[in-house]
């Protein structure tokens, strides 16, 4: 589980999230849509496959060998309770929902204190089962409700235990409605609950466990990696002698 940033800290411009990154996801997510979908003749996928090699070889020619590391994938602080918009501006290379990165799902998250409330229409690339979507899936779904629950209730921290059960099927290209809430909150552990309904009707259940982690200890641990990550980057190579 990842922590969030407050609106009021988030830079105008991240150079991992900005800059025609989201867009790029989002061209990506359009590929993995038609790539399990489109029902093109052989001489046009393959046609397709080496245009789409060669757009990532060249974009793999920016990508740094040892860091840096992508400091706008985590944040310090809490998401107030009425700005749920930032739970996903706070970690964009998130891989539920993340806005910069291509494998993400089609959540959207709001706040409505004291429950989470997610909305989603899942397409081919998340299928299981023929018209259902995978059960992986809606699993990771639940992890970042329930989290979003837990910051509500100011008692976020990583996952300990997710159950899911799954009561019926969950299809896809048809609305999805997930509500979560929190049912018990100490100062070691926090336990929430959620739902998946579609037409009206309940078709996955879970419930999950997470540290209550003090915000201080969060901020910590990242001031700790960023660190880590500064000194791999100025640390000269083998290659470059003394001096």
């Amino acid at each position: 589980m990842s922590e969030h940033l407050d609106r009021a800290s988030v830079p105008t411009s991240k150079p991992w999230s900005g800059g025609g990154r989201e867009e790029l996801a989002a061209a990506v997510r359009m590929l993995m849509v038609a790539s399990v979908s489109a029902a093109a003749p052989p001489e046009l996928l393959a046609d397709a496959a080496k245009r789409v090699a060669a757009v990532a070889d060249e974009l793999s020619r920016h990508v740094p060998a040892s860091g840096p590391e992508p400091t706008a994938r985590y944040a310090d602080h809490s998401v107030p309770p009425s700005e749920a918009d930032t739970l996903a501006a706070a970690m964009p290379f998130d891989m539920v929902i993340g806005s910069c990165n291509p494998v993400a799902l089609p959540l959207t998250v709001e706040f409505d204190p004291p429950r989470a409330i997610g909305h989603a229409v899942f397409t081919a690339p998340y299928e299981g089962a023929p018209g259902c979507v995978h059960g992986a899936v809606l699993a990771g779904a639940f992890d970042i409700m329930l989290t979003a629950a837990n910051v509500i209730a100011n008692g976020a921290g990583p996952t300990v235990n997710l159950s899911i059960r799954y009561l019926k099927p969950t299809l896809i290209t048809q609305p999805a409605r997930f509500e979560a809430w929190v049912t018990e909150l100490d100062d070691r552990r926090t336990h929430s609950r959620g739902q998946l309904i579609q037409a009206g009707v309940v078709t996955v259940e879970a419930e999950g466990e997470f540290v209550n982690m003090d915000r201080s200890r969060v901020a910590a641990m990242h001031r700790r990696d960023e660190a880590k990550s500064r000194r791999r980057r100025i640390r000269p190579s083998a290659e470059d002698g003394p001096g």
